[in-house]
């Protein structure tokens, strides 16, 4: 059965602040419609005017943070998750303690006095999304937090971890630490792909981190990986079972590598074997908003794991609450789940 403090999650949280724009704003800040950045000094000014001038909706977003408050709603169990990250002394940073507060995540953020939060603007212009994300304080969490006894007791009282591999580029030491401790105490580390450039530019570090029992990603990442790695394959499910047999640190589990391919099926390889699994499909004129979809996957998947269910009930919980996730604005969800 899962308990208080189950799963804990690392990772960047970032504010997302989303409203319904003119296109005038988007011409002002030289944004495209339907895109996705990472903010110039020319677009810093857009996130006060957004939160000052226009109807916003905040919501505590991030990678990690998202999968970790969906396996916390999937779970309805209060304090069954655990959330650490950086963010800044300031009103987005309160903004976002009081969102994860009230969907019962359990957070420890370290708060950087220096810099902002992390925000992401998302503007709205005729039902398309441009994201305009700004890292700031989420690139200053220090391994010093993890070693305090209040957050280091989080880190012991978890048996599962999902750390996102975003947070490679901002403390690899930290993620080494939390892998080092699953491996030595027979817990379940998982770690996601989480983006091309990842695979691309952080491989060393990525590489150091393959403690990991669970692999999660898409098919776009998992190809990139192959390439990174030299091998001349295109096939996801080739790569997946390439990826479940990389050498492990730890052997008490084996490890498991979780491929989702958008509505094709998700592919799941384990012992050399693969395993496809039917997604939901949704008709399109049902579909709002696809961000957030892999994440809330993930949430899905870990929500069962840390039950110790079978794999099969894994995905499908995964499947339930992307298809969830993608018929809503931004990544929110009903007050419970009616998953079965």
């Amino acid at each position: 059965m899962a308990n208080e403090g189950i799963l804990l999650g690392m990772g960047n949280p970032l504010l997302d602040i989303s409203a319904v724009v003119p296109e005038e704003f988007l011409k002002k800040y030289d944004v495209k419609p339907n895109n996705a950045i990472l903010a110039e000094d020319k677009h810093l000014p857009m996130y006060d005017e957004l939160a000052n001038e226009y109807d916003v909706e905040f919501i505590a977003g991030g990678a990690t943070q998202n999968s970790i408050k969906v396996a916390q709603w999937m779970l309805q169990i209060p304090g069954a998750t655990s959330y650490m990250g950086s963010i800044g002394k300031d009103k987005f940073g309160e903004e976002m303690k009081k969102n994860c507060k009230q969907a019962g995540v359990n957070v420890h953020y370290y708060e950087d006095e220096t810099a902002p939060t992390g925000t992401c603007a998302v503007c709205v212009l005729g039902g398309e999304r441009s994201l305009i994300a700004n890292l700031s304080a989420a690139n200053c969490y220090k391994t010093e937090h993890l070693k305090q006894p209040e957050n280091w007791a989080l880190v012991e009282k978890a048996k599962y971890y999902y750390i996102a591999g975003f947070f490679l580029t901002v403390s690899p030491e930290s993620i080494q630490l939390v892998a080092a401790h699953a491996a030595a105490n027979n817990k379940v580390f998982t770690m996601n792909l989480s983006a091309p450039f990842i695979c691309e530019f952080f491989k060393d570090a990525q590489e150091k981190a393959l403690y990991v029992d669970y692999v999660f990603g898409n098919e776009t990442e998992a190809r990139t990986f192959a390439r990174v790695h030299g091998w001349e394959t295109e096939n996801v499910e080739e790569i997946a079972v390439k990826i479940s047999q990389l050498p492990k640190q730890s052997g008490t589990h084996k490890r498991t590598t979780v491929i989702t391919q958008g509505a094709d099926p998700v592919v799941v390889a384990e012992d050399g074997k693969v395993k496809l699994f039917p997604v939901i499909l949704l008709p399109k004129e049902k579909l709002v908003d696809t961000n957030g979809a892999g994440d809330a996957f993930v949430g899905g998947f870990l929500s069962q794991l840390v039950k110790e269910k079978p794999i099969e009930d894994c995905v499908k919980a995964g499947c339930y609450a992307a298809n969830v996730i993608i018929q809503r604005s931004g990544c929110t969800y009903p007050e419970k789940p009616d998953f079965e």
